[in-house]
């Protein structure tokens, strides 16, 4: 009895402790607080207005660990308009059969008739309104033209992307002045403004926000009038457009020492549009980023006065630069390189697909080797997946969102992605791929892949810092409100989320436990089929992510930030969870066609293997290992067992892309295809349709060898002796030989006198 009123009474006194807010936030909730306090780094404002940059979408639901697929599923992305789509149709593939990417190399920039064709027809101008006199396209038609261009000519593509990237009209569109609009923006779309944005410095890398730039309020004359105005001194380097750039966007930090605008005398991080005339600016020389010509150069300044009037936004724009910048770049980093990614990869598929068919080696088309079908099987599978998650995040910006965590995501994953897949490329086509010449379609792209890995943000720090550090707290159902609530020393708010985050995490864990042992099977999938089970198991890990994460950030506290190993890892699994996600996206959105289950088991197997090691990468290396035992128990309660895909499931993936299949062109829908005459892949593409239409004849051919009706030497007479011998037809007689002249021609390299060797410029 007495026991029995003692257990009684704890129970009593517990519930009363955690049950009444009351009595809960003065004994449990102040002191918390407290220590969170001490353990929580300090944040300054430029650090806290880049984590709460931009919105929080689906990286929310994955970071519940009960993710709402029907919400994914049900989520319409916008399709091109007729608008778009007649662009791409029209002025993109004019300008596609315009380019000579060889020749630009050796002219080390576009030709004259390139850069007045992109202005007469907008390229500059497609994120400007037509109000304005631009494009007004939508994210996904700004991502499909960048996607054909880059297809073609790295150098074409990256010049149309930066006008229509984080720059001046980006930050007009959301913060300029009606003044700065009504003149900038008509003038830029019609390309009478070349614009670049000046943020890089030598000492300012990735980390942007310790630029070393000035600006000091001042009285000074500019255009003959004594005005209000700025003394700019800059140094930086890395900018693109910069040598041929009319309009130069600057980030500098403001003081305003005499209070002429009033306030504090740090003002903050600005940006202000600087015409390139004015006095004290040095600008044209040009860097050299990897033999790549597009124009990229340093920028500087000294004693340069402007009106206060060129900050962007007017003078109560000063200090709200950081702002613009993350918030832009939120939005941004979803579209340009992710499309450029994407355009290799899919220029990889095709190319490899076809070449693997045609090139032969022991008297086999070379697709047929294992050893081959290897990198195709991952070509291919990567040109489904990396799709997707372009596709999807267009999407999210065209519905209104800023995805911060998300486009890191994309832009990370992708052209690391694209760098792995055309280093296969490479490796396939091999001599093809190493000559240098016009007849070269990989070389462009795999000597670009470390440029778009280097720029918006270096994949290292974007995986490090940004996908888990910025979504641990953005995208935490609880994190940001407890941090909120301790920098104000609000206890009623603290004592909300953080009891609330208590819940989550113990739910997470059980849910990460009961998941495990059973499979998932307890998940309802969203739909049947042979997607079903991959929702299963990306619901299970994702909680199983929510759960790990929550030990990581209890253990280690603000020391998770030094952490980069680990945050790493959490970042690995966060991407993997979105990669996955896209490709079950895609996968519903195309009408679950039975062709693409081998590439969506493919995709999503990768996926799930990809979040297991990263999830086994932080248990094994957690410093506090009673935590790391007691969560392995909870996530991997029987062990580890998910394998990447199979050898089976690459060898019908990599099957897809040979012998002229449907699944080829289905990967690589959104590139630019040459005429058929044209070195390179219009060549490639010819002699594919000729060694197809010749299949069959070609494999009656080898069998009358093999059982001895043909002599198999000599070789160049075999055509004729077969078609004499009524082995083939005389019809079949011409596509025999067609097709390996063709294949014959396929398999050359350029090659230069040595006078015109000297010259190449790579």
């Amino acid at each position: 009895m007495t026991t029995t009123l003692l257990v009684l009474a704890i129970t009593v006194f517990a519930a009363l402790v955690f049950g009444l807010p009351i009595i809960r936030r003065p004994l449990i909730s102040a002191p918390v607080m407290r220590l969170v306090r001490g353990i929580l780094p300090t944040m300054g404002d430029t650090e806290r207005i880049a984590l709460e940059a931009g919105t929080v979408w689906w990286d929310g639901d994955l970071f519940s660990g009960n993710p709402d697929w029907r919400k994914l599923l049900d989520f319409k992305p916008q399709a091109l308009s007729e608008r778009e789509q007649a662009f791409l149709d029209g002025p993109v593939e004019d300008l596609c059969r315009m380019l000579n990417d060889w020749q630009i190399n050796q002219d080390r920039d576009l030709p004259p008739d390139i850069w007045e064709f992109l202005k007469r027809e907008r390229f500059f101008g497609m994120i400007v309104p037509e109000e304005f006199g631009g494009l007004g396209f939508s994210a996904i038609g700004h991502s499909a033209v960048i996607v054909k261009v880059s297809s073609r000519s790295i150098t074409a593509a990256v010049t149309v992307m930066v006008p229509n990237s984080l720059g001046p009209a980006e930050l007009l569109l959301h913060y300029g002045t009606e003044a700065q609009k009504k003149y900038y923006l008509p003038r830029l779309a019609r390309g009478e403004e070349v614009p670049c944005f000046a943020l890089t410095e030598p000492h300012a890398g990735s980390d942007a926000a310790s630029g070393r730039s000035t600006g000091i309020v001042c009285r000074g004359n500019y255009d003959g009038k004594e005005v209000l105005g700025i003394r700019l001194n800059w140094n930086k380097r890395y900018i693109t457009l910069a040598p041929v750039a009319t309009v130069i966007g600057l980030a500098f930090r403001l003081h305003d020492p005499d209070g002429l605008l009033g306030g504090e005398e740090d003002r903050g991080i600005t940006c202000a549009l600087i015409p390139r005339d004015v006095p004290g600016i040095q600008i044209g020389d040009r860097h050299d980023p990897m033999r790549v010509p597009f124009h990229n150069g340093p920028v500087t300044g000294t004693d340069v006065f402007v009106p206060v009037d060129f900050i962007i936004g007017g003078p109560d724009g000063a200090g709200q630069g950081w702002k613009m910048l993350m918030d832009s770049l939120a939005a941004g980093r979803s579209i340009s390189l992710p499309s450029q990614s994407v355009a290799a990869v899919e220029l990889a598929a095709r190319a490899t697909g076809a070449y693997a068919t045609v090139r032969e080696q022991f008297n086999l088309p070379i697709g047929r080797f294992e050893g081959i079908e290897e990198p195709l099987a991952r070509i291919a599978g990567h040109a489904y997946l990396m799709n997707a998650v372009r596709v999807l995040t267009c999407a999210a910006v065209d519905a209104g969102e800023k995805p911060a965590v998300l486009s890191a995501v994309a832009k990370a994953y992708l052209t690391d992605a694209m760098r792995s897949t055309t280093i296969d490329a490479m490796d396939i086509m091999a001599g093809s791929a190493i000559s240098g010449g016009p007849r070269n379609i990989m070389s462009r792209a795999y000597v670009s892949a470390p440029i778009g890995i280097t720029v918006e943000g270096a994949n290292i720090l974007t995986r490090t810092l940004i996908v888990f550090g910025q979504g641990s707290i953005r995208c935490h159902p609880f994190v940001h409100a407890e941090m909120q609530a301790v920098a104000v020393g609000d206890i009623k708010g603290f004592d909300k989320a953080f009891f609330g985050h208590l819940g989550f995490v113990f739910g997470n864990a059980i849910r990460s436990l009961i998941l495990a042992l059973t499979g998932a099977r307890l998940v309802t999938s969203p739909e049947d089929g042979p997607a079903a089970k991959y929702f299963r198991a990306l619901t299970r890990y994702s909680a199983s992510f929510a759960f790990l994460a929550d030990v990581c950030l209890g253990t280690l506290g603000g020391a998770l930030k030094r952490r980069e190993k680990i945050s790493g890892r959490l970042a690995d699994a966060f991407a993997w969870l979105y990669l996955g996600s896209a490709t079950l996206k895609r996968f519903h959105d195309d009408g679950r066609p039975a062709g693409d289950v081998a590439l969506l088991r493919w995709s999503c197997d990768l996926a799930l293997w990809n979040i297991q090691e990263a999830l086994l990468g932080v248990l094994d290396n957690l410093p506090n290992r009673l935590a790391a035992l007691m969560a392995r128990f909870l996530i991997f309660p029987l062990g580890a067992h998910r394998r990447p895909p199979d050898d089976e499931l690459g060898a019908e993936v990599a099957r897809s892309l040979l012998d002229g299949n449907e699944g080829r062109l289905r990967l690589t829908p959104d590139i630019f295809i040459p005429a058929p005459e044209e070195d390179g892949l219009g060549r490639l593409e010819a002699a594919l349709e000729m060694v197809v239409a010749a299949k069959a004849a070609r494999d009656t051919l080898r069998e009358a060898v093999r059982t001895g009706k043909l002599e198999s030497q000599p070789k160049e007479t075999l055509v004729n002796r077969a078609v004499s011998a009524g082995v083939v037809s005389a019809e079949d007689g011409k596509r025999l030989e067609a097709a390996e002249a063709a294949r014959d021609d396929i398999i050359q390299v350029d090659s230069f006198d040595p006078e015109t060797y000297t010259g190449l410029k790579g």
